[in-house]
């Protein structure tokens, strides 16, 4: 607790100066010695403070957890800071992702111009969302948490409007803010509600006692209110819009951290509030809850999985790839709590063990492979100047360390043996796989079918990663702005090493971090007394599954490597020369004769052209001496079109007509306050 309390004084401490720096910057012109300078001690102050609640973090699921209660000047609520095994298991993201954006970040922003932004600024906001995150993850009362939770929101916004001068940006950085509203409204409804129920704005077992008498009714309200509370900030279909708007708008430093960490705080949330709301002090958590609650998640988490994916699929920009597969990832892992639930509820420990666990270690997988795929999709923005994949071509020969990372970051994602995707993936589907021992026919038709979308979600996942890794990066180039491309040097991609790191030992190491997750779960979310023993027998066998494919597949990689060195040691020692492939009447190799990212796609938009929303433009040429030809396909959100672009319209509106009141006249305002008095009195004189 006292290095999480640490790394809290180091984010207020140095947000506090960096502010003032912001302050004074906008006064006085800025100079370029004193913005690296502002540069240097902005990330190098995120990244010690990180590095610090990382070290608490840890310390907390070895030693166990802490809390502690501050000084708190409101009249209502308390400054309650909890640190237990599940807060400490999502903090591992914020801090150990946190830490790799804060280097990185400093290494990118060191060429920026002093005159075109202000990074004290821009460093004040980042240390205010680590600091909101980490209050998040740690608050024990409803007041808190959602200040916490208001401070991490509104953070992103000026992050996000880093370059303000786009007006897509700074569209991107509105409807970021405006998602972000829209979910808090549903939370500050469930907390005020949980309050009026409890009677205690504390967010502990015994505080919430009070909701085992609350009817049915009033506890779905509460979960429904949660959902959709917390799936806005999850991402979750149909709430994700904000997600592809703000991700390709914000650095690329901003966009890992939030991709990698913030979004976990949806799933945090609803955790806890699961926990809450199935709590007894006397019989154990999430021994009551409603079947449909289970269903609802798992079904809810399989279409916003099926969504993101096929979304990715039709982007040829690759930050919005990597933001619709956060989509799908984050679908995946609420996959995995609601398998959990309707484990304890159909009695199958299994299913409910593996179910919960899988969704934690996916999570925490998740952070890893998102960030690094953020991260290397940034130096190519940086290298080329654009992420679009169609003028793009032939980086891994300019850019090869790059390269080589999102090759791996891909292949982790993409779940393929032995990196961390495939660990967390494959006991998801364990857990589904049991779904034909449930009692009843229909629930083994609903888990059996969620398997199969899995499934199906898995290996649109490679075709993705297979698309934008070979469209990007192999190949020739297909425009200046990848042949012109300068060469990224060592200095500017060793943060990238880290959560490279990750990617493999969440497959290598894959048993220890899965006794990671399952501990944390059934800490967090203790089973019903009749499951403890089926849902251990379940660690155990998916402990030596593990284990096992751990050590094939890394006795796998390792002989590989053998080979592979084997055979260059052989072909240098005998002098053969290495020649172009197809060296008979091959002349040279053009961008003409390649596949771009739309023809590349085009078999699986044949099969899944509605889901994608995919709009064709041209056609294919005709006739035996065809005239020039062009053909693109894009695939926009047509909910965000639709519905919500209409919906937020029509508040504007609505807004703009509440004006009238707001107009100046002071004798009016005084108008207002007399009629509000009496209105009062009238109120308060009735019999």
């Amino acid at each position: 607790m006292d290095c999480y309390l640490a790394s809290l004084c180091v984010f207020v401490a140095s947000a506090l100066v960096l502010g003032a720096a912001a302050v004074a910057a906008s006064i006085r012109p800025p100079r370029p010695r004193r913005s690296r300078r502002v540069n240097a001690l902005g990330a190098g102050c995120a990244a010690l403070g990180c590095a610090v609640g990382f070290a608490g973090a840890v310390g907390a699921l070895i030693n166990g957890g802490a809390t502690v209660e501050l000084l708190w000047g409101l009249p209502v609520g308390h400054l309650v800071l909890r640190l237990d095994a599940l807060s400490a298991f999502f903090l591992l993201p914020v801090f150990g992702l946190g830490f790799v954006c804060a280097l990185s970040g400093g290494i990118a922003l060191r060429s920026v111009r002093p005159g075109e932004h202000n990074l004290a600024a821009h460093w004040f906001f980042f240390l205010l969302l680590l600091t909101g995150m980490a209050c998040v993850m740690c608050a024990a009362d409803a007041i808190f948490f959602l200040l916490a939770w208001e401070i991490m929101s509104l953070a992103p916004f000026f992050l996000i409007d880093f370059n303000d001068g786009d007006s897509k940006v700074r569209d991107a950085s509105w409807v970021y803010l405006v998602a972000a509203h829209l979910g808090a409204v549903f939370l500050i409804a469930f907390f005020v509600l949980l309050w009026q129920v409890t009677g205690s704005t504390a967010l502990t077992l015994a505080a919430c006692a009070p909701l085992s008498d609350a009817g049915a009714g009033t506890l779905s309200v509460l979960f429904v209110l949660a959902v959709v509370g917390f799936g806005a900030k999850a991402g979750i279909a149909p709430l994700h819009v904000w997600l592809p708007e703000a991700h390709p708008a914000a650095p690329s430093h901003v966009s890992a951290l939030l991709s990698g960490a913030m979004i976990n705080a949806g799933l945090y949330g609803l955790i806890r509030a699961l926990a809450l709301l199935g709590g007894s002090p006397s019989a154990g958590v999430l021994g009551e809850l409603p079947e449909w609650w289970g269903w609802f998640l798992l079904l809810l988490g399989l279409a916003t999985a099926l969504l993101g994916i096929l979304k990715a699929l039709g982007q040829g920009n690759l930050k919005r790839l990597l933001a619709y597969s956060s989509v799908e990832n984050m679908g995946l892992m609420f996959m995995g709590v609601g398998a959990g639930l309707v484990g304890v509820s159909a009695g199958d420990g299994w299913t409910a063990a593996l179910g919960f666990a899988g969704a934690l270690l996916h999570m925490l997988n998740h952070a890893g492979f998102k960030g690094l795929l953020f991260l290397c999709a940034g130096e190519v923005l940086h290298a080329a100047g654009t992420v679009r994949m169609e003028l793009l071509g032939g980086l891994q020969r300019r850019l090869p360390l790059v390269g080589a990372a999102f090759a791996l970051g891909a292949a982790a994602i993409a779940c393929l043996p032995p990196l961390s995707g495939f660990t967390s993936e494959f006991v998801l589907a364990m857990s589904l796989l049991d779904g034909a021992s449930l009692p009843g026919v229909e629930r083994q038709l609903v888990l059996l079918f969620t398997l199969a979308g899995l499934a199906l979600v898995s290996g649109l996942a490679a075709a993705v990663y297979v698309r934008a890794y070979g469209i990007t990066f192999l190949g020739e180039p297909r425009t200046g702005f990848a042949a012109n491309a300068h060469a990224v040097g060592w200095r500017g991609v060793w943060p990238l090493i880290i959560p490279a790191a990750a990617c493999v030992a969440g497959g290598l190491l894959a048993p220890y971090f899965f006794d990671l997750a399952a501990g944390t779960a059934a800490s967090a979310i203790p089973l019903p007394q009749g499951l403890t023993g089926s849902a251990t027998g379940a660690d155990v066998q998916m402990r030596r599954s593990l284990a096992i494919v751990a050590m094939v597949s890394g006795g796998g990689v390792a002989l590989a490597f053998l080979l592979f060195a084997a055979r260059g040691l052989l072909l240098r020692r005998h002098g053969v020369l290495r020649e172009n492939t197809w060296g008979c009447g091959y002349q040279a190799s053009s961008a003409r004769i390649q596949y771009t990212a739309a023809s590349f796609a085009e078999p699986l938009a044949r099969l899944f052209a509605p889901g994608m929303g995919l709009l064709k433009r041209g056609g294919a040429p005709e006739g035996i001496f065809p005239e020039r030809a062009v053909f693109s396909t894009s695939a926009p959100d047509r909910l965000r079109t639709h519905v919500f672009a209409p919906l937020f319209e029509l508040v504007e509106r609505a807004c703009n007509a509440c004006k009238i009141l707001q107009h100046g006249k002071i004798h009016l305002y005084i108008l207002y306050i007399l009629a509000t008095v009496v209105g009062l009195l009238v109120w308060g004189l009735r019999p």
